[in-house]
């Protein structure tokens, strides 16, 4: 499913080992609401496997951060595997802040996620 056009989310896969989605930009509060739509969206279908590609975010502040817990909460509630790939160190640099990076399975590209 692409999402052409839309600043945020640039590409949901659904691949057999489950969904990756490709996120770019900025998340801050005015994009949190819609990362959490799409997010939900895409957990709808119960993924085994939810892989998020933050290769394209440059910035995440704290309502972001919360989307994907809330998100991992969810999926981790019908024990399915959620992971995050590809940080730039700015947004590392935020999860380490938070001691989130202990939360999440953090992985360098997708295919190592998905095989994880």
């Amino acid at each position: 499913m692409s999402m052409a056009g839309d600043p945020l989310v640039r590409d949901v896969q659904e691949r057999q080992e489950g969904s990756v989605v490709v996120l770019a930009g900025e998340i801050d509060y005015n994009q949190s609401h819609k990362l959490l739509e799409v997010l939900n969206g895409v957990i709808e279908k119960r993924p085994s496997c939810l892989v998020v590609d933050l290769g394209a975010v440059e910035y995440m502040d704290s309502s972001g951060l919360g989307t994907l817990v809330k998100i991992f909460q969810q999926v981790n509630g019908y024990k399915g595997k959620m992971a995050l790939v590809a940080m730039n160190d700015r947004v590392r640099n935020a999860f380490e802040i938070t001691r989130l990076d202990q939360f999440f399975a953090i992985h360098q590209t997708v295919d190592e996620a998905l095989q994880a």
